[in-house]
């Protein structure tokens, strides 16, 4: 985690928050000591690409036609 002391965080304190925005956790300083962080309230959750790929699976029978019962339910 970055630590910047508090002299350079209130000088650059937007900047610190857009990071903080973008999920980075900033520590504050004061002298060498850390004393606060600086976090995302909600922080975005990364999207995983193939997340669920394998954990569930769809059988033949999706595709074959519906029964005749079936379709008139849904007319």
């Amino acid at each position: 985690m970055p630590t910047f002391t508090i002299h350079a965080a209130k000088t650059n304190l937007s900047r610190l928050v857009a990071r903080a925005e973008a999920g980075e956790d900033i520590v504050l300083a004061r002298g060498k000591d850390p004393v606060a962080r600086i976090v995302p309230v909600n922080p975005k959750p990364k999207r995983q690409f193939g997340r669920l790929k394998g954990k569930g699976s769809v059988g033949r029978e999706f595709f074959e036609p519906l029964p005749e019962s079936e379709l008139k339910r849904w007319e």
